[in-house]
């Protein structure tokens, strides 16, 4: 199963980081570029615990639709999502923060499995995992900007 894992550190204290990794609006600004937009569930503020949204954007050329419901919750340290409706055959991403002197430590693992069998596998390689990380780190960067300017 392919997994993705991204370390970022930002100047800001941990409860302000878990607070905006966990805010719909927040997700909103950091991936405009692709019209990510929640069209059920919480649709604004910050999800927790048995909260759920399903996303609606543009990535590749096509309109998708992701149900994700938050599974584990350890405010200030961890949440986990996973999907539970969407494009993927399962994806589950945790989100956990260090207190490094007054800095966080971001830490996100993204695990997913593409559907369509050896298909999937192939994109998965050709461009789906690339596409994936830069997607992540672009939506880690809006984050990191956004809390370190607080």
């Amino acid at each position: 199963m392919p997994t993705i894992e991204l370390i970022t550190e930002i100047n800001a204290p941990l409860s302000v980081v878990f607070d905006l990794s966990r805010s719909v609006d927040v997700h909103v600004e950091s991936l405009a570029h692709t019209n990510e937009r929640p069209i059920a569930g919480v649709k604004s503020g910050c999800m927790g615990m048995d909260d759920w949204v399903t996303w609606q954007a543009k990535h590749l050329g096509f309109t998708w639709k992701l149900t994700s419901l938050i599974t584990e919750f350890d405010s200030p340290h961890s949440f986990t999502d996973e999907m539970v409706q969407g494009p993927f055959k399962m994806m589950v991403h945790r989100h956990t923060f260090l207190d490094e002197a007054g800095r966080t430590v971001m830490k996100d693992v993204f695990e997913y499995e593409a559907p369509m069998g050896w298909l999937g596998r192939l994109a998965d390689v050709v461009f789906l995992r690339s596409y994936m990380q830069k997607l992540l780190s672009s939506r880690n960067a809006v984050l990191k900007a956004n809390a370190e300017k607080r």
